[in-house]
């Protein structure tokens, strides 16, 4: 605690001796919302200061913005036959220039003014053919939230109908599903789970390695996806890139706790347009060991990502992209009597083509390659023992997206998505001078999928989003065909009514379909390969009022149904396998016989109440009550694993302007979350006494819950802008209580009863980040 009181101590006494108020260029390309083409003649004004300093965009949908003053700005984007943006509280600093990309929509009443917020601001969606259950977030609040690091999926946290079961990992919960259900895009293709120290068939990790150096703003999905998404039951993360800087070369250092991060961004030539951005980070863990915090036992802890994206316009109305991310970690123990080594490896690289084929349409080309190895290497030093895991997948993927705007109300949307996928895994271990496989298959298999959607616009308060998506895996040829509808109505100003529903999939891991079961001395064919695809049907109902500017409260209800779920085969006797259902995975695969017989379903209610970030002030908090339930082969309906019931988040912050022309800012953020406990199966006391371990009753799966999970989270900030530089120090506690969660429960047989493991307790994480 006296490092962090000291670390304080730096923040609060930094000050700034420059009288001159630092600029910087605000600048961006505005852009039909559905053809892409650029709108031309639009006018970008800054209301913020005085006098107003303004442009307009030229034929190709540029503008530019010079010698404005550093801070948090509003911008107000209007052009004629569309309609208007208003774009809040950008903040602009000294290091580094502002890059904007906005869509605007077409107006069907050219002369009536309609504003729409800023994306980030107001959390509506980037894609526009989204009704229900999705939000956008912005790089700024992946920064600013308590708690979040600079990581999408912890930021998503505090948004409503998500939960965590782990304080150490970065899995989402979504409205009581489990992880396994979430998708991750990159760029507008499926990429593999980008965090370190994941595990097979999971999506999250320990650590993200996504970076907010490369990130631009991106959709966050919780139910009823328009039709282009797909292979996806619980939710998505649709990422972007960002371009780099075109026009000027710049740079970003950060350094804390969490490792050493260097970014990078420039022309490729003067003049061409073509830029380029790449980030690479490299950390051990280890560090925390300076605060008296261990994370990783006596093992060593390490890893490193980078990711790029290059863009160059083409002639002839094109431009290509070529982007890619990785990362590497790795944990190493060496003890006395063992030693383990567990890799886990990601990559991905991509190219986007983009053809406009007129002034209303434009085809988009994606190829794509990405890979995954996770290996596990255990050897007991005492004997022969050993335990080796190795999960290779790898995806080869072709898109291709076609978009037509028709008119100002008619939008059409199709594309096809080529993936094969290649795979080497492998399962084996020795103990007691037996040595078993429960997985030994290599080879490759197709999976298909194709979507058409289309957004129509009956009116200027009503729209309606339509559309089917399909789905066939070549491995035993299962396939799904699956509706969506939305719609949005604007009934009266400030409240507006939105419906989705649809039928969603998703495959399971190869890993899992190519299980093998112990038979004797041998091992059967692959026993789970005709699995049927898992299902879910989403029904959601919202309603959204906005009282002020600046304000919105709004309300979603759900029900989803759950089916073809892999539980226990028929005939078996096995009580764990009795009560098992997938709808409770996290990550890994089964090495069981499963059938595709189980059912499930969750429904829950959502408020949020958020105040955006006006005046140096924002608010939100976010209600979520919910019931997941599943019946596995018993026939007995159960609480899921993920069942806490309830998730009440309260996120706050303020920020001060400070310095001698008020050009720096002094951060507070908090964070708070009150939720349900996990679900934990019953320990059968008297069998774990007498076998002296842990043994669980498991014909009552998932009955008990754990005592109530409350965590608070603080981040305080000082920003520095000096004349070509912004410098920010910042300090990160969560858990600021200490408060030690329970996770899960055991049975200790020196104690001779039943007790906790816990969770993480208070953490730091001390960063500096310079750009210039």
């Amino acid at each position: 605690m006296k490092k962090i009181a000291l670390s304080l101590l730096i923040l609060f006494s930094l000050g700034n001796s420059s009288a001159q108020t630092p600029t910087q260029t605000v600048k961006g390309r505005l852009t039909d919302a559905e053809s892409g083409q650029p709108v031309f003649g639009a006018s970008v004004i800054i209301s913020t200061i005085e006098p107003i300093l303004g442009s307009t965009t030229d034929e190709s949908g540029y503008f530019r913005i010079e010698s404005v003053p550093v801070g948090r700005h509003t911008i107000k984007i209007s052009s004629i036959g569309y309609e208007d943006a208003v774009l809040q509280e950008i903040s602009i600093g000294s290091g580094k220039e502002v890059e904007l990309n906005v869509k605007l929509t077409e107006s069907l009443q050219n002369l009536d003014e309609v504003t729409i917020k800023a994306q980030k601001q107001t959390g509506d969606a980037l894609n526009d053919m989204t009704s229900v259950s999705a939000r956008s977030f912005s790089v700024d609040q992946s920064k600013r939230y308590a708690a979040a690091i600079n990581d999408p999926a912890r930021m998503a946290l505090s948004f409503a109908g998500v939960a965590t079961s782990d304080d150490t990992n970065n899995q989402i919960i979504i409205r009581g599903n489990s992880p396994k259900g979430l998708l991750w895009r990159m760029e507008g293709v499926e990429i593999p789970n980008p965090n370190h120290f994941a595990e097979e068939g999971s999506t999250g990790g320990g650590v993200s390695a996504l970076s907010v150096n490369v990130l631009g703003n991106s959709d966050f999905l919780t139910g009823a996806f328009p039709a282009e998404y797909g292979n996806a039951t619980s939710g998505v993360f649709d990422l972007k890139l960002r371009n780099g800087n075109a026009e000027k070369r710049e740079y970003a250092l950060q350094a804390g706790v969490l490792g050493l991060d260097f970014a990078a961004e420039g022309p490729i030539k003067k003049g061409s347009g073509a830029s380029y951005l790449a980030n690479y980070r490299y950390s051990t863990l280890s560090i925390l060991n300076a605060f008296g915090i261990e994370v990783a036992g006596d093992g060593v802890l390490n890893f490193q990502d980078g990711a790029f994206k290059v863009f160059i316009p083409q002639k002839k109305q094109a431009t290509l992209s070529v982007w890619g991310m990785g990362g590497l970690s790795s944990q190493r123990t060496d003890k006395t009597n063992f030693r383990e080594d567990y890799h886990s490896d990601r990559g991905v690289l991509g190219l986007n083509y983009v053809r406009y084929l007129n002034q209303k349409s434009y085809m988009e080309t994606i190829l794509s390659y990405s890979a995954t190895r996770q290996t596990f290497d255990y050897t007991n030093k005492n004997n022969d023992d050993w335990d080796q895991e190795q999960y290779i997948n790898q995806a080869l993927r072709l898109t291709l997206n076609y978009n037509y705007k028709l008119n100002a109300r008619h939008a059409l949307r199709a594309g096809v998505i080529a993936s094969h996928l290649s795979f080497n895994l492998l399962d084996k271990f020795r103990n007691q001078e037996t040595t078993r496989t429960l997985l030994d298959q290599a080879g490759s298999t197709q999976l298909m999928q194709a979507f058409a959607q289309w957004k129509y616009r009956v009116s200027p308060t009503l729209t309606l989003n339509s559309g089917v998506h399909g789905l066939w895996l070549a491995l035993n040829g299962q396939a799904s065909v699956e509706p969506r509808l939305g719609l949005r109505w604007s009934v009266a100003p400030r409240h507006t009514l939105s419906f989705g529903t649809g039928l969603h999939s998703r495959t399971e891991s190869i890993s899992t379909y190519l299980a093998q079961v112990q038979v004797g001395e041998e091992r059967t064919a692959a026993v789970n390969e005709n699995l049927k695809l898992t299902k879910s049907a989403h029904l959601v109902a919202g309603y959204e009022f906005r009282p002020a500017q600046n304000w919105r409260i709004q309300t979603e209800t759900y029900y989803q149904r759950h089916f073809n779920v892999p539980i226990g085969p028929v005939g078996t006797n096995r009580p764990y396998l009795l009560a098992s259902s997938f709808l409770n995975a996290i990550s890994g695969y089964a090495n069981d016989s499963l059938v595709s017989d189980g059912t499930g379903r969750s429904y829950g209610l959502e408020l949020t109440v958020e105040k955006f970030l006006t005046g140096g002030i924002y608010f939100m908090s976010t209600t979520s009550l919910y019931q997941s339930k599943y019946t596995a082969r018993d026939g007995v309906e159960r609480n899921s694993r993920f069942n806490g019931n309830f998730v009440q988040n309260l996120l706050a912050g303020k920020e001060w302007a400070v310095g001698r022309n008020k050009k720096n800012i002094f951060a507070f953020n908090v964070k708070g979350v009150w939720a349900g406990g996990n679900r934990v199966t019953p320990i059968d006391l008297a069998k774990s006494r007498k076998n002296q371990r842990t043994v669980y009753d498991w014909s009552r799966s998932y009955a008990d819950r754990l005592p109530y999970y409350f965590r608070t989270d603080l981040r305080v900030s000082y920003t520095k802008n000096s004349r070509r530089t912004t410098s920010t120090f910042s300090l990160d506690i969560q858990n600021v209580s200490n408060r030690l969660n329970a996770q899960s429960r055991y049975y200790d047989p020196g104690e001779d009863k039943i007790d906790y493991f816990t969770q993480m307790g208070l953490i730091p994480v001390l960063n500096y980040r310079l750009e210039f």
